[in-house]
């Protein structure tokens, strides 16, 4: 199998409360020095709080619960298109290109939290927390970090005829 460097996709167990394997990645993202239980403890309180908000907020089309709310996030701040930098004939171009899947799981998990961990003097869960309810309805730090990716490759699509 070229191109795999683990098989991190077949150990990776769904997590243990919510039994979804995008949580449990997202578990494994948020983890510091290897202390998950630290990671999932701050992922598990910020799905409280978003199950808090929900509980007062009174939307219609509302998300069902917080795990919902968390599959949204993700959705709204996957990108579809980046640019690269490739040098060609002695200059440098900003070539936009299509994002694959699994790329864009990966940008939408660490945007959200760096936007987290960003802010200072709140406990993680709250941060995170905040970040993921703002990028379910199309805000937040993490949603503008997606905007200008896709400005980026909008300005640039004169370049697109380098991609390969």
């Amino acid at each position: 199998m070229a191109g795999r460097i683990t098989a991190s996709e077949d150990q990776l167990r769904p997590d243990p409360k919510f039994n979804d394997m995008v949580l449990a990645k997202f578990v494994n993202c948020v983890m510091r020095d290897g202390k998950k239980t630290r990671a999932e403890r701050v992922v598990y309180d910020a799905l409280e709080i978003i199950e808090g908000k929900l509980a007062k907020n009174e939307e219609e089309g509302k998300p069902a619960n917080a795990l919902a709310v968390f599959h949204k996030a993700i959705e709204n701040t996957k990108p579809y298109v980046e640019v690269r930098s490739k040098r060609i004939g002695g200059a440098n171009y900003q070539v936009p290109i299509q994002v694959s899947r699994r790329r864009q799981q990966s940008l939408s998990f660490r945007w959200i939290i760096t936007a987290s961990r960003g802010e200072k003097g709140r406990p993680m869960s709250a941060k995170l927390a905040d970040e993921l309810w703002a990028a379910a309805r199309g805000e937040g730090k993490a949603m503008m970090t997606r905007e200008q990716t896709h400005r980026m490759a909008e300005a640039n699509k004169a370049f697109a005829h380098f991609a390969k």
